[in-house]
């Protein structure tokens, strides 16, 4: 079997030139090289002036994955390029990858075999430079921060009281935990506890997938909270003449990436927020637009129904008024094998909440038995959950034009009920985090950590009552504890922490053990990555 770089390395790529017209782009791109483009937020404006209908919203979710995940990205793109095989104009959203996972255990995320984006290994690694631009654009606020208080200007922060660390885009356990400012007598500014998190985890990168002009930029970065004073007012990056900085390095990285997949389908490569601490999809801005330009437009959350999908409709959905027609839950026999049966029921449940149809689709492995494939999918159409066996890695787009045709049939079809919310944002913050704790995860209680319920009062007495609610959560169980497997019943999800992201628009509620930093395995990824005299890259997957 062909590994990921390999048949990347040997598939014919399209001038984006090229791919751009296919997209009905023509000039309105701003070129990266020869294979990478960046289409100017200005022009969803445009597409919306001339008051171009909108295609149809599919969204590709999953079971509880293992750790090494269960082919979203690989589906996404697959069933993109399976809707075209059956006559379909179609496009793909997708987020951009993280170098922490490409370095460590997960591997990249342009999807797989032959159904990836490419270039590969351009995407993979540095890309256009937005991870890059959002990483500075965090840790320029870090500095004017720790400036601030060094310089003790008003509003006087109280430095226990940050709640901004810095980021960078890699896996380094050894900086979650830090101490700034020591030495020099005072030289090198105050000292203070900080650390690190992953670029993913930044509100930046939340604030990117979401902002929908510079203007709205500026304005959600302003928002961003940083700390406290001593008298407990929070201060925010614009009390400390921040944001417009922040967003002038942020100008290029707002523009969605345009590329292709392996069978020449445009794709929209653009934001990366992690789906623990933030929402976990492609830029608002990228879906927006292949919905103007294509009937049909997949896209994908981060993790499982619980995590990814729950934010996407109770996040994304809400911030750009998108209405789903179909979601698609992604099963393993891996997973399945880890998980059983009432998990992926669970999972396609979940949908149902929203008033979206899914269909699964059985994510075939090279090595995986035939006989078991075909006897899940009969469990679960036993069940009453449509399912088809797809083959996108091994046979791209061919390999799940039957699940293409069910998704055509349903996106199509006259429905008898709305996509709707989870909940009303007019709803307690208590209430909101209950309501999702139980109907999404199956939890029987939500426990709250002490002066966690003070906190979440304090919250709404400071007109933050409204925002909707993004639950930091494992995503290797249903549960907020990672060693719990299948569908758990009547559980107890645990409050911990909670913190308003304001610039993104929503509460993060932290549940069990979440890092934001991670760590690196015992062989990372990296060890098997090289590069020859003649400037080929290996090792990539």
């Amino acid at each position: 079997m062909k590994s990921d770089q390999e048949i990347a390395q040997k598939a014919l790529i399209r001038p984006i030139k090229e791919i751009a017209e296919k997209a009905g782009l023509q000039q309105d791109v701003q070129l990266y090289g020869e294979y990478k483009a960046k289409v100017p937020t200005g022009k969803l404006r445009k597409l919306e002036e001339e008051a171009k209908p909108e295609g149809k919203l599919i969204l590709v979710t999953a079971m509880t994955p293992t750790k090494f995940g269960e082919g979203k990205t690989t589906n996404t793109i697959g069933l993109g390029q399976a809707l075209q095989k059956i006559g379909k104009k179609s496009m793909a959203a997708i987020r951009e990858p993280s170098l922490g996972p490409c370095m460590g255990i997960k591997g990249g995320a342009a999807g797989g075999g032959y159904s990836q984006v490419l270039p590969m290994d351009e995407i993979n690694l540095h890309f256009t430079g937005d991870m890059h631009a959002v990483s500075i654009t965090h840790n320029l606020l870090s500095a004017l921060i720790d400036n601030h208080i060094h310089r003790q200007k008003e509003p006087v922060l109280n430095p226990r009281k940050i709640q901004w660390k810095r980021v960078m885009d890699m896996n380094d356990r050894s900086l979650r935990e830090i101490i700034i400012g020591a030495g020099k007598g005072g030289k090198n500014g105050v000292m203070r506890e900080d650390g690190f998190e992953i670029t993913a985890a930044s509100e930046v990168m939340a604030v990117l997938a979401l902002a929908d002009s510079i203007t709205d930029l500026k304005e959600r970065l302003g928002r961003i909270i940083i700390g406290e004073t001593w008298d407990k007012k929070p201060v925010t990056a614009a009390d400390i003449n921040a944001h417009g900085a922040m967003a002038a390095l942020l100008k290029q990285a707002l523009d969605p990436n345009l590329v292709q997949s392996i069978e020449g389908m445009p794709v929209f490569v653009h934001a990366g927020p992690f789906a623990n601490i933030a929402h976990g999809c492609s830029s608002l801005t990228a879906t927006k637009m292949a919905l103007k330009m294509s009937d049909y437009t997949v896209t994908e959350a981060g993790f499982g129904s619980d995590l990814g999908a729950e934010k996407f409709y109770d996040i994304t959905c809400r911030a750009g008024g998108l209405k789903p027609s179909a979601a698609v839950l992604v099963v393993t026999l891996r997973a399945f094998k880890v998980h059983g049966l009432d998990n992926i029921l669970k999972h396609a449940e979940n949908m149902g909440l929203f008033n979206v149809p899914v269909v699964v689709s059985i994510n075939r492995f090279a090595d995986d038995d035939p006989k078991e494939l075909e006897e899940l999918k009969k469990r679960l159409e036993d069940q009453g959950t449509a399912a088809e066996i797809t083959d996108f890695r091994e046979s791209g787009g061919a390999g799940g034009t039957k699940l293409a045709e069910r998704i055509v049939e349903i996106c199509e079809r006259d429905k008898e009920d709305e996509f709707t919310y989870l909940y009303p944002l007019d709803m307690g913050i208590r209430e909101k985090i209950e309501t999702i704790a139980e109907k999404v995860y199956g939890a029987g209680k939500v426990s709250y950590n002490k002066g966690m319920i003070t906190r979440i009062r304090r919250f709404e007495e400071q007109g933050y009552g409204k925002l909707p609610i993004c639950i930091a959560k494992t995503q290797m169980s249903l549960s907020d504890d990672a060693k719990v497997t299948g569908r758990p019943k009547d559980f107890t999800i645990t409050v911990k922490d909670a913190r308003i992201s304001a610039g993104a628009g929503f509460i993060v509620v932290y549940t069990g053990d979440i890092m934001t930093m991670p760590g690196l395995p015992m062989r990372p990824s990296a060890e098997e990555i090289d590069i020859d005299a003649e400037g080929n890259i290996t090792g990539l997957f």
